[in-house]
């Protein structure tokens, strides 16, 4: 990506998570274990299961969830300068500053004001609006504090495990993720969660693939209104973190048959789909997940 002229955005927060263990210890029982209850309640079985198989792909111990943790974890946020960031901070930050200018057009075009949301950075242990965070759930939105959280070691999965360097899934992930941003703040997601209240387990994580599918989508027209962003090879980069985040592809990992009414955010052909999409349209209008199929 060219990023070099691109301002990074001033909506940043850094966690220092004290008192929580690493990936291998028992912090990471007590924090996910506390979110396991809330993402059963959302997304059902279906949603806790592609947790744990997330879990295993990325060499973690779902047993530690029955552990406990080791004690409450104490969560100090800070906002350093800028220069006191790492590389992979900042780049996450100018790809954040690009998404709110991007977005800022679209909804100035429709007379209204953009709320950009905050970029939460912790490395293993931090909390969220929405309970602990733990690096083995990936980067993930929150709309109760309207807060993105991410654990740029994340980056390094994508690249050494999945197979996905590059720059360009830098960008990918954090615009998936502010697509999220997207829906709440238009009211779509309220909407999606009302109906999944109503509906079955299968029926409701059908509806959450075409929220996760609708982000990726929203991902596409983020780098496709920055024109000068993308690079010879920025599509590639894209499409291969896309296929290698597929619910299909994370359960072969884990040595699972693919199991499609299980799917909380779709298969790999379908997330490269409709990244494409965005990519080729521009147009959150063509978004719309939730009308034919997908």
């Amino acid at each position: 990506m060219r990023l070099d002229d691109e301002q990074e955005s001033s909506h940043y927060e850094v966690q220092d998570g004290r008192g929580g263990g690493g990936l291998g210890g028992g912090g990471l029982g007590g924090g996910l274990g506390m979110l396991l209850p809330l993402i059963g309640s959302r997304f059902g079985c279906g949603g806790i299961a592609v947790v744990l198989i997330i879990m295993v792909v990325m060499g973690v111990n779902p047993l530690s969830l029955i552990g406990g943790g080791g004690g409450g974890q104490q969560v100090q946020t800070q906002k350093p300068a800028s220069g006191q960031l790492t590389d992979v901070q900042r780049v996450s930050l100018k790809v954040l500053g690009s998404t709110e200018r991007r977005w800022a057009d679209i909804f100035k075009a429709q007379g209204q004001q953009y709320p950009a949301p905050t970029l939460v950075f912790y490395s293993q242990n931090g909390q969220s609006g929405c309970g602990a965070a733990q690096s083995a759930m990936g980067p993930f939105y929150c709309p109760a504090d309207q807060r993105i959280y991410l654990d740029t070691d994340f980056f390094k999965e994508m690249e050494t495990r999945f197979n996905a360097p590059g720059d360009f899934p830098i960008g990918y992930i954090i615009a998936h993720e502010v697509g999220h941003h997207i829906q709440t703040i238009t009211g779509e997601a309220d909407k999606i969660r009302k109906a999944q209240r109503n509906a079955s387990e299968a029926e409701g994580n059908a509806l959450q693939v075409k929220m996760e599918l609708q982000a990726d989508c929203y991902a596409g027209v983020w780098a496709a209104r920055d024109t000068n962003l993308m690079e010879p090879g920025d599509l590639e980069e894209g499409m291969r973190a896309a296929e290698a985040i597929g619910d299909d592809t994370l359960q072969r990992e884990a040595g699972r048959r693919p199991v499609p009414d299980s799917f909380t955010h779709g298969s790999s052909a379908q997330r490269m789909q409709w990244l494409r999409k965005g990519l080729d349209t521009g147009d959150p209008a063509q978004c719309d997940t939730f009308k034919g199929a997908i």
